[in-house]
């Protein structure tokens, strides 16, 4: 099903629930957390394959990045708005050492080709010592990302979608489908060097930073994305003839992208 933005916004603005909760008031919900600074980074692309069983898939190789990328939008237009629905995965650790681990699912406009930008949101889960924790975000890099107020679970079925209002203003909103709740949160660019161009539309599974580091990848299962829909020029795009990414790291594939039709397709931990 298809999500407008108004239908989005009407829905938060009833709910009243449109809170933003700065990044460290994870603390209360998992100590172990507490130095966490999370961030989302650009796509570190690795080469460039032509992926088996398929007709000339354009298929590269991330180091943190696993998904879609349309990476040029249509002539004489930018990428206005990128939306989605996924089912928040289950998170379970790949060792027995109680290490933290996660994974972060989300949807946004540049960072890939254009790599001075990301307005994005979405959502993380993450594992330790047995623990698993969630997180609803919104970021606008090279800032770091901030949690919305919105409690989710393991199979909750969400809507994410980011919208450039301009350059320099966009709106990232999720809802959760299977609580009801939604948020909603406008931001503004960090700096005049971090406005959007509007040259990438993603939909993406990713290995996060947390301060200089990579937070080690969780066994995330499965993320199936639906309606997945990119807006330009007063258009609608999906993710045929787009660029698909596999996560690959340390020569090991961690993720692996398959697509299904021009709007649905799954990231499958590897």
């Amino acid at each position: 099903m298809k999500f407008t933005t108004t239908t989005i916004l009407t829905t938060t603005i009833l709910a009243g629930s449109s809170v933003a909760a700065p990044r460290n008031g994870i603390v209360d919900r998992l100590q172990a957390r507490s130095s966490l600074l999370r961030q989302s980074l650009h796509a570190e692309k690795r080469g460039v394959l032509l992926k088996e069983g398929t007709d000339g898939v354009n298929v590269q190789y991330s180091k943190n990045w696993a998904g879609v990328v349309r990476e040029k939008p249509p002539a004489s237009a930018t990428y206005t708005a990128v939306s989605a629905t996924f089912t928040v995965p289950e998170p379970t650790a790949t060792d027995d050492s109680g290490d933290m681990q996660a994974v972060s699912a989300w949807v946004g406009i540049d960072g890939d080709t254009y790599t001075e930008a990301i307005l994005q949101t979405g959502i993380d889960a993450y594992t330790q010592n047995g623990k698993q924790t969630f997180d609803a975000w919104y970021e606008w890099y090279p800032l770091s990302a901030e949690n919305f107020d919105l409690e989710l679970s393991a199979g909750d079925v969400v809507v994410t979608k980011v919208e450039a209002i301009s350059p320099s203003k966009g709106v990232a909103i999720i809802e959760n489908k299977s609580s009801g709740q939604s948020v909603t949160k406008t931001l503004s660019a960090p700096s005049s060097s971090a406005t959007l161009a509007g040259q990438n539309a993603e939909w993406i599974v990713e290995d996060f930073n947390a301060g200089d580091s990579m937070v080690p990848l969780v066994n995330f299962g499965k993320v199936d994305f639906t309606g997945a829909l990119a807006e330009a020029g007063g258009r609608e795009y999906g993710v045929n003839n787009a660029a698909v990414l596999d996560i690959q790291q340390n020569g090991d594939l961690k993720a692996h992208v398959e697509i299904q039709s021009d709007t649905e397709f799954s990231v499958t931990y590897q």
